[in-house]
């Protein structure tokens, strides 16, 4: 059964959020990570930008250069085939590139029912490692200070990484945690047994299985080991991908995930429908899966969800507990963020408790 959205708003959507240059476009505000600080709901959003330009035969690939700037690189037409509306591939090595870069901006949300300021604090790409950019925060407090993993994009691939923030003003990167190809990856609120744990998403290019979510441990939350997989996609609605959506929130009964998955799309160059479903883990031992919803529990069917830049996506990457209900930041489309507010009964009800 999908969950009934006791409340639902397009939260941000491209006329809200300025482009880095004027020769630059947005193309999306969406996926950020959330957080409640103190008594506001504060967003990290991806912010996605590409070149407003247009040049008849060319396509324009933006990087940034380690001096911090935006370089697009005009690549003919001819040299390249689109794969979906992300990216592209180069004919002469089969290689791979994004047709956006990504930053990261700081949105301030009150109640986190609205927008009350679109911060000009900014976390930009910084390192050959994200010259693609930086993209999909994902934010947990961990002993009093604000932790947020990112996906940093390069020509080395996709890798996560992690950052530390007191204040959403300054930021401290604490450097790759988990080597390229590696996404979704989410770090659990509390310690358990003595250490940390994440959820992360391997992406092989050898295609042995289904999509699937790994889980590992740390020390010290930068050296990661212990790796064992959680859940493989089985479900129709789960077959393209499958991986964490907001940090786990403990709860009684164990640990809460709310995940996303894609079905596998059959036409070339369409990406799949995303859609959402919840994990129960068990608190002691986190690899273990008690219960599982085994059809999708959040589905995209409101306009701005349908139609955009990547048709037919939702995808959460934060939640904010309310007591009664559940606030739920995702991407929409691939274009804008959303909030939806969900009912803790009935999500504990769609696994059984």
């Amino acid at each position: 059964m999908v969950l009934t959205r006791l409340y639902e708003k397009k939260l941000l959507d491209l006329p809200d959020i300025p482009p880095t240059r004027e020769d630059l476009e947005v193309v999306g505000v969406f996926n950020p990570g959330a957080v409640l600080a103190g008594d506001e709901v504060v967003l990290l959003v991806r912010v996605a930008e590409r070149p407003r330009e247009t040049r008849p035969g060319f396509t324009g690939l933006p990087r940034w250069t380690p001096a911090g700037a935006i370089e697009i690189d005009w690549v003919p037409d001819a040299e390249l085939e689109p794969v979906d509306p992300r990216v592209v591939r180069r004919k002469s090595d089969g290689l791979i590139r994004l047709t956006f870069t990504s930053h990261l901006r700081v949105v301030r949300c009150g109640d986190g029912r609205g927008v009350v300021e679109v911060s000009g604090t900014r976390f930009d790409p910084a390192s050959e490692l994200e010259e693609y950019g930086v993209e999909d925060p994902r934010i947990t407090i961990l002993g009093g200070r604000t932790y947020f993993t990112y996906v940093a994009v390069s020509r080395h691939g996709a890798a996560t990484a992690l950052a530390v923030t007191d204040d959403f003003r300054g930021f401290t990167r604490l450097g790759t945690i988990f080597c390229s190809e590696n996404k979704d990856v989410v770090l659990f609120p509390e310690r358990v047994a003595g250490g940390y744990v994440a959820l992360h998403r391997p992406t092989p290019a050898s295609a042995f299985c289904r999509p699937e979510m790994w889980i590992a441990r740390s020390p010290d939350l930068v050296h990661w080991g212990k790796h064992d997989v959680l859940h493989g996609g089985g479900a129709d609605w789960e077959t393209g991908r499958v991986g964490a959506g907001p940090p786990p929130v403990r709860v009684d009964e164990g640990w809460l995930e709310i995940y996303h998955g894609s079905r596998r799309s059959e036409v070339p160059g369409e990406v799949g429908t995303y859609s959402t479903g919840l994990l129960l883990l068990d608190a002691d031992h986190p690899s273990r899966i008690l219960r599982r919803t085994p059809h999708s529990v959040f589905e995209p069917t409101a306009e701005f969800e349908r139609r955009g830049f990547v048709p037919n996506v939702v995808f959460p990457t934060g939640i904010v507990d309310t007591g009664p209900t559940y606030l739920v930041y995702y991407g929409a489309a691939d274009t804008c963020t959303g909030v939806v507010e969900f009912s803790k009964d009935e999500v504990f009800g769609e696994l059984g408790l």
